[in-house]
């Protein structure tokens, strides 16, 4: 199976051996993170730093002035966090740091193909409060811009073209394109005082900005009657501790009713829908003849996250194919894997996204295991996340399982 391993250039830039020892792991290609959101990440390997906090979302390459001028949504050049090979060992974001790591894994061997983050980004946020999504409680997400908003969405749609094509990339992985919503590790995340079930994140994670309460009412519904209907929903989980309704659209309905979930749900999934398609559509005609485009996806369409809620059959129309988070055992591949089966095409790209990291969760000793499952399930391909965060213990499991 064709594998890619994620990477960040800080990881590369500044380090000659880093792009030898990954494509040593085993791997074909690279996903290169070209506009990213905020993190602090290590880096065990590299000769000048052991910790890259990046500050605020960012693109990692010099954004185009022509395409940006005179907007007031545009993304914001990576500070010194991105870049440290100038030649004086001073660190320089506003440098090339994608290009700079793409030379470097393309001349060992590796397909370089970006890896793009879209709406999620907590410094647009805090600084265009307005954008963000809003919950029923009146609660603004800085960290998640509301994608029925059509300055968001024009936003988002030139990032995806930009950032996706950029030289030397045979194609691009989109994450975040969609909904994003209350499940997010935001600075020093105190919410988990409450156990909120899948059900409960769907109500926690509906907006409520006047984009989104005009498309409530166009589709017959009165906004501040359903936001009450919402918080009236969640009391009981807010009383109880657990709403105890399962997963699934059948959750989400005995919480809020078959009707008024029908509703939300036929907002949502069209809005997510269109913006997809629009991006995708800009990612092609910015790109050469036989460009990939795929999608970090999950096929239950009411999610929402880096893994966005796709409508299988409209999008895989668009796309060549999805990344699917299948770290968790073979009843999490099982749901991410099983349900698209009806809709693939010939050649469609079905990726079985593992965590390779053992200290986040992940457990690269029974990858070879977990990825025959998963091609059984119907994968066509493996993604590794995260070469630059895994130990040198968790990197010689993945080599030992590549062989």
């Amino acid at each position: 199976m064709r594998t890619s391993a994620f990477v960040y250039p800080w990881d590369v830039v500044g380090d000659p051996a880093a792009a030898d020892r990954i494509a040593a792991l085993g791997v074909q290609q690279v996903t290169l993170a070209a506009a990213y959101h905020s993190t602090r990440a290590l880096t065990p390997r590299h000769p000048k730093h052991r910790v890259v906090t990046a500050e605020y979302a960012a693109v990692l390459y010099p954004p185009d002035e022509q395409r940006w001028r005179g907007r007031e949504l545009r993304p914001r050049p990576a500070g010194g966090w991105a870049a440290d090979d100038a030649p004086d060992g001073r660190r320089d974001g506003h440098r090339d740091a994608y290009g700079a790591a793409a030379r470097a894994l393309a001349a060992a061997g590796l397909d370089v193909h970006t890896w793009v983050v879209l709406a999620h980004n907590s410094r647009l946020g805090a600084e265009h409060p307005a954008t963000s999504v809003v919950n029923a409680f009146g609660d603004r997400y800085p960290w998640a811009p509301c994608i029925a908003q059509p300055a968001v969405r024009a936003y988002l749609v030139d990032l995806a073209a930009e950032a996706a094509v950029r030289p030397g990339a045979a194609g691009t992985e989109l994450e975040s394109l969609g909904w994003y919503g209350l499940a997010h590790l935001h600075a020093h995340d105190k919410i988990g005082g409450v156990p909120l079930d899948d059900a409960a994140q769907y109500l926690m994670s509906l907006c409520f900005c006047a984009d989104c309460r005009a498309g409530y009412a166009e589709l017959g519904a009165e906004p501040a009657e359903l936001a009450a209907a919402v918080r009236s929903a969640l009391a009981p989980v807010f009383a109880g501790g657990s709403a105890e309704a399962g997963t699934g659209v059948a959750a989400i309905e005995k919480l809020l009713g078959p009707d008024t979930t029908a509703l939300t749900l036929a907002w949502r999934t069209a809005t997510a829908a269109s913006l997809q398609e629009e991006a995708v559509a800009a990612v092609r005609r910015a790109a050469a003849p036989g460009f990939q485009v795929l999608m970090h996806a999950d096929p239950a369409p009411y999610r929402c996250g880096a893994n966005a809620g796709v409508d299988a059959a409209r999008i895989l129309g668009r796309v060549d194919g999805f990344v699917l988070p299948c770290t968790g055992g073979p009843a999490v591949r099982e749901a991410m894997l099983a349900p698209l089966a009806p809709h693939r095409r010939e050649g469609t790209v079905l990726a079985a996204n593992f965590t390779i990291v053992s200290g986040m969760g992940g457990s690269p000793g029974t990858l070879a295991a977990d990825a025959a499952h998963a091609a059984e399930l119907g994968a066509t391909e493996l993604r590794l996340y995260h070469a630059g965060l895994a130990s040198d213990a968790d990197l010689g499991a993945v080599r030992a399982a590549l062989a």
